[in-house]
């Protein structure tokens, strides 16, 4: 069953159910380094908070590749549900 995002009129709201499926459960994270240090040090410390995102192991896959101009961070985080991707997700920015 499809569910179609509908807004309110009134508060610009959608259903959270037409937000929050429960399909996308994995966070892919990109990010571009000046060294390689730096990219294994970020990866670190979104292997911590997905650790605190998790209910059950999430699993992770990461890849640190030298490219033109420095290191590029490629990772996977992939939770039991959706609920614990957005909270890792929200986290990403602090």
């Amino acid at each position: 069953m499809k569910t179609k995002l509908e807004e309110s009129k009134t508060c610009c709201c959608v259903d959270v159910g037409a937000v929050i499926d429960g399909e996308e459960c994995t966070a892919q994270v990109e990010e571009m380094f000046a060294e390689q240090q730096q990219a294994e040090a970020r990866l670190n410390a979104l292997v911590d908070k997905a650790r605190k995102a998790e209910s059950d192991p999430c699993e992770i896959s990461s890849e640190v590749t030298a490219v033109e101009g420095g290191f590029k961070l490629a990772a996977s985080f992939t939770f039991c549900c959706q609920a614990e991707s957005l909270i890792f997700q929200l986290g990403l920015n602090r």
